[in-house]
């Protein structure tokens, strides 16, 4: 899928990847995609919350060798 901008959070613990995550989404226009990297095991479920709570939808979830890619669409 493509995206609009992307957020490079790995190394990373919890908070900052969300709150960069925030900071990033607000640069953008709504309906616009950020794809962020994040390689923190609490993003699994802090990242999904975030969006939930913000109003932005969690498109796409991965999971690689080195980080977990996270697709969300700003609401």
């Amino acid at each position: 899928m493509t995206h609009d901008a992307e957020l490079d959070a790995t190394g990373l613990l919890c908070p900052l990847p969300v709150l960069k995550a925030r900071k990033r989404l607000q640069a953008l226009q709504s309906g616009q995609v950020l794809r962020m990297l994040a390689d923190d095991p609490a993003a699994i479920v802090d990242v999904p919350h975030f969006c939930t709570e913000a109003g932005h939808d969690l498109l796409d979830m991965a999971d690689t060798d080195k980080a977990q890619i996270y697709l969300i669409r700003k609401g």
